[in-house]
């Protein structure tokens, strides 16, 4: 399985607002930390917002910040809000193909038990995890620069 670009995108803006605590932060401040287009990255932005996970601000001094604490966002749900589709063979979409191995196919079952375990991890971490860990990694740099 891999994660689209929407869903990576998404996790950096999150990440990028959430370690701002001065307040509000532009689309162009998160295009510019990460080399994202600003198009693309309004229309995530804009996801975010109708998810109900950041605050949008309008006007000359708007921008965005986190509408829900980070510690209530868990990384499988988040992903599980973000991503379309989980299928990691045909056999496993919606429209329910056969599996052309055999009716009892052992390897479907064993990539949907996968697949829980997968989401099982990720519901144990958090954005406020993620922040910690941003934070700490930070931390040696600015020790360097302000020593």
């Amino acid at each position: 399985m891999r994660l689209t670009l929407h869903t990576d995108y998404a996790l950096r803006v999150l990440v990028h607002v959430g370690l701002n605590e001065r307040g509000l932060v532009t689309i162009n401040e998160v295009a510019e930390c990460y080399g994202i287009s600003k198009n693309h990255l309004t229309k995530v932005v804009h996801q975010l917002g109708r998810a109900g996970y950041l605050e949008t601000v309008r006007g000359k001094y708007g921008g965005i910040r986190l509408q829900v604490a980070p510690e209530d966002i868990k990384l499988g749900d988040f992903i599980r809000r973000t991503e379309e589709d989980f299928s990691l063979v045909r056999c496993q979409r919606e429209e329910g193909e056969e599996c052309r191995l055999s009716a009892s196919c052992l390897a479907r079952s064993a990539l949907s038990e996968g697949l829980e375990a997968f989401f099982s991890v990720l519901d144990r971490y958090t954005l406020a995890d993620m922040l910690e860990t941003e934070r700490r990694a930070a931390a040696p740099s600015l020790v360097a620069i302000m020593g």
